[in-house]
């Protein structure tokens, strides 16, 4: 589907609202395609306290969205597969988290199965982007 910056955000916002935790959801794409916004309209969705920042830096930022914890993920910055073992999906996934994952492939096995996977990319038109879910095997 083609969305405008106000329709991510209120796509985002309806899978936040309609999330019930556990749940792993993938995000991919170029960098600049909306992964990191469409992660805060989600957490704006579940009723997240703060606004969601990327943590590309950090890697995984925790944000309080009342009795579910929720767990934001950036897997760009890992060069292996074998990084992201010591970021803590094991313990997100005994909390029963939701857990959004920006660039899940490069997390490879270490990552959790995804519940569900959007693909984002660069639309013709710059003011909108190209959100696509990829099937599960």
């Amino acid at each position: 589907m083609r969305l405008s910056a106000s329709e991510l955000s209120r796509f985002g916002e309806e899978i936040g609202a309609q999330l019930r935790a556990p749940a792993v959801i993938g995000l991919s794409g170029e960098l600049g395609t909306g992964k990191t916004t469409l992660v805060q309209a989600i957490c704006r969705g579940l009723g997240a306290k703060v606004r969601a920042t990327s943590p590309t830096y950090a890697l995984v930022h925790h944000y309080d969205a009342g009795a579910t914890p929720v767990y934001h993920v950036d897997c760009y910055r890992l060069r292996q597969p074998e990084e992201a073992r010591d970021l803590g999906f094991d313990d997100m996934m005994r909390e029963r988290a939701i857990i959004l994952i920006e660039w899940p492939e490069r997390a490879g096995g270490w990552a959790p199965p995804l519940d569900r996977h959007f693909q984002l990319s660069y639309d013709d038109d710059p003011t909108h982007r190209v959100v696509e879910e990829l099937r599960l095997a």
